[in-house]
């Protein structure tokens, strides 16, 4: 079973980088976000949610919360235990239930009830943190103020030499070095499903891999 390579893989030039953007883009052209949401709120909460926990799971609780308290007004007057009981299949329900309702309870006190668009207005909020703004500013609201970095993306984009970085921080960093602003919203949805549906972490399947011609980790045949 073809396996990708165990060492560090070594960095691509640009040219190259181009090509893999491109390769992407053809392979994965309508990759998006997999939590279910209607507006930049629910993202917001679901993201949160989301934290060390799988989409599916998180997919599957939120219709109720939401229906139950559908804006930040409602959810700023919730009590912890309804809302606990609400989410509590989700790893971490405790503490994440007092972020998600101090993350209301912000929302309301400072922001008019509204979801801010300027990441460091997000960031201030209970339980969120760059990844997650990044996550409500792109996909909510198409605003290019980073780029995602979850374990498939640091994975696959070491993988195939995007970044030569290590940890989300200085991955992040490199790619926005790296990568025109216009695509950091979709690279990082695209890395992610190829890293959920090809380049996994245990068994990556490189004989069937679209990047494999250029990527420094794969293992063909």
């Amino acid at each position: 079973m073809s396996r990708a390579k165990s060492k560090r893989a070594r960095i691509v030039d640009d040219e190259t980088l181009r090509r893999q953007l491109r390769r992407l883009q053809r392979i994965l052209p309508d990759a998006t976000c997999a939590l279910q949401h209607r507006n930049g709120w629910e993202l917001l909460i679901a993201t949160i949610l989301s934290a060390q926990c799988t989409d599916k799971l998180v997919n599957e609780v939120t219709p109720a919360l939401f229906e139950r308290y559908p804006d930040p007004a409602a959810l700023a007057v919730a009590s912890i235990d309804e809302v606990q009981r609400l989410i509590g299949r989700v790893t971490f329900f405790r503490n994440k239930s007092k972020f998600i309702v101090g993350t209301a309870q912000a929302i309301v006190a400072q922001h008019g009830g509204e979801v801010p668009r300027e990441l460091d207005a997000l960031v201030k909020l209970p339980g969120v943190a760059r990844k997650t703004a990044n996550v409500v500013l792109g996909t909510a609201y198409g605003i290019p103020s980073g780029v995602v970095v979850d374990t498939h993306v640091e994975r696959v984009a070491t993988r195939l030499g995007l970044v030569d970085a290590q940890g989300p921080v200085a991955i992040e960093a490199q790619l926005m070095e790296r990568v025109p602003k216009a695509r950091w919203i979709r690279l990082a949805h695209q890395l992610i499903l190829h890293g959920r549906e090809t380049c996994a972490a245990r068994t990556p399947k490189c004989d069937r891999c679209a990047l494999a011609p250029d990527c420094p980790s794969a293992e063909v045949g």
